[in-house]
Parts: structure tokens; C-alpha cells; sequence
């Protein structure tokens, strides 16, 4: 067993904003010396397929930045979720964020373990091929192998 300390996340959502949570902490904590594993479950998924197309809703978000101030009855219009998530997009790029693409790819170069949740995919009708190579396959029993040993458990 190693003297590694660990940390295991729990990612379940799927939108732009939530991405990136599970890949900063994950990809700091793997190059401050952690062994570092990440278990994508329900809509969390998302973060894991090979075509990402990830947004941000609005909705529900009022800590959401935003230039001028948007009621909520004009986020719910139509089109809405597709102007924030350009919105945000470009001020991540313009601010120099990386991607999530970039993010995931650093927490497989720094070797944190990415885990779908079996019956998630099982659930949803994915298949093994909807998903980035590199990743692994298993259930809550896997999560709790790990995180049972685990110095830090973050549910994101």
C-alpha cells in the first residue's frame, strides 16, 4: 500500500460549470502527490464522452456572473442556455482558462484514475465506445474500495 495520501470525487453532473471542479482539484491534487481517482456517475457521464458538449443552464444559477442582470423568465426563453454557455465560453477563453478537454487530458497525463459508473452506462444505453480511451468500468463497490481508504471523499 502506498504512503500516497488519496482523494476521491464523486462527479454527477454534466454541464459546463460543473466540469470543471472535478478536473481542477483532481489534476491539483494528483501534482501536489495524490493518488487521485474521479468516479463519473448519472449525468457526470458526460464529462467522460469522447465529444463533449457541455453547457451551461442558467436556470436555477442565480450566483451565475453575468453582464447586466437577466430575470428569470427571459433564461427560460428559448436559444437562452445556447447564448450563456457562449457567454461563458469566451469569457473562459478570453480569461486564459483551460479547457475541459485540456483539463481531462492533464488528469490522464497525471495518471488519476477516471471510473464510469457501470450501472449508469448500463442505465442510459451507453456503450464502452461512447467514452475517452483510458478510462475504467465499475460500480459503487469499485468507489468504495478506493474511497473507503481514501484522506479526502468530495461529492461535486
Amino acid at each position: 500500500m502506498s504512503d500516497a495520501k488519496k482523494l476521491a470525487i464523486i462527479a454527477t453532473k454534466g454541464t459546463l460549470d460543473w466540469a470543471y471542479p472535478p478536473f481542477i482539484l483532481a489534476s491539483t491534487a494528483s501534482a501536489l502527490g495524490y493518488d487521485t481517482q474521479i468516479f463519473f456517475t448519472f449525468y457526470g457521464l458526460q464529462l467522460l464522452k469522447k465529444k463533449l458538449c457541455l453547457q451551461v443552464s442558467p436556470l436555477g444559477n442565480p450566483a451565475m456572473p453575468m453582464p447586466m442582470p437577466v430575470p428569470v423568465l427571459i433564461q427560460a426563453l428559448p436559444g437562452m442556455q445556447a447564448i450563456m454557455t457562449s457567454m461563458m465560453k469566451a469569457k473562459m477563453k478570453k480569461k486564459g482558462v483551460a479547457s475541459v478537454d485540456e483539463l481531462r487530458q492533464l488528469c490522464i497525463e497525471a495518471e488519476v484514475k477516471l471510473v464510469a459508473c457501470q450501472m449508469t452506462v448500463d442505465l442510459f444505453d451507453f456503450k464502452h465506445s461512447d467514452f475517452i480511451d483510458g478510462i475504467e468500468f465499475g460500480g459503487a463497490a469499485t468507489f468504495f474500495e478506493f474511497a473507503g481508504q481514501s484522506d479526502i471523499c468530495l461529492y461535486i
